[in-house]
């Protein structure tokens, strides 16, 4: 029995509640907050993005099933790779933008490129609540497009790039994100080409007897 007398606790963390608010209505001044605030890659995790992350699997996961497009089975499986995908390819894409920061001039600093592949796919996990309806699929693109911009306002601040280097290095670390997004995509394919078809391989094996 819940004790009445104590306080209510939040279903979702004020924290990262304004922080999601921040950095999509006012990006700019966000990026600079973030900037000044101490970090760990493991807490830009754990507190931000596998809670935003599982948004667009599960939003999948209840569309896809509640449509009648997949069944249970072979939709969790696809939401959980498809999870553990995203995460990868964020963290991969941190270590990226660290990795070429010398070559243009800014200061390579691993937490603060976590910190911009982090924050930056905010809008992309947000709008991956579109996918509850199939139909409306599409507009996740909308996202993934903010997303870029966040990604471009916050680079020169987080990894102080110069001001006439912030454009080559934003469309390197653009391009090796499209690679990463590519190879996701077809790993996250072939594994459901493999499923549907093992699926498809025991219901006919069924079926014989």
């Amino acid at each position: 029995m819940t004790d009445p007398t104590s306080p209510s606790q939040p279903a979702v963390d004020p924290a990262l509640t304004a922080r999601v608010k921040g950095i999509l209505l006012q990006p700019a001044s966000e990026w600079r907050v973030i900037d000044g605030e101490f970090a760990t890659i493991k807490t830009l995790f754990t507190r931000y993005a596998m809670i935003l992350a599982a948004i667009g699997p599960v939003a999948t996961l209840i569309g896809s099933v509640a449509f009648g497009h997949a069944s249970i089975v072979s939709a969790l499986v696809l939401a959980i790779v498809s999870y553990g995908l995203n995460l990868a390819g964020v963290y991969l894409l941190g270590l990226i933008i660290n990795a070429l920061a010398s070559s243009f001039g800014s200061t390579p600093n691993p937490v603060q490129a976590m910190k911009l592949a982090v924050y930056a796919m905010t809008a992309s996990w947000i709008a991956g609540v579109f996918h509850l309806i199939p139909a409306l699929g599409a507009l996740t693109i909308i996202g993934g497009v903010y997303s870029l911009v966040l990604l471009f306002l916050g680079l020169p601040i987080l990894m102080k790039t110069p001001e006439d280097k912030k454009i080559v290095y934003y469309v390197v670390v653009l391009i090796a994100g499209v690679v990463l997004a590519m190879i996701m995509m077809a790993v996250l394919g072939a594994i459901a080409v493999s499923f549907v078809a093992s699926t498809a391989g025991i219901a006919a094996l069924g079926r014989g007897y």
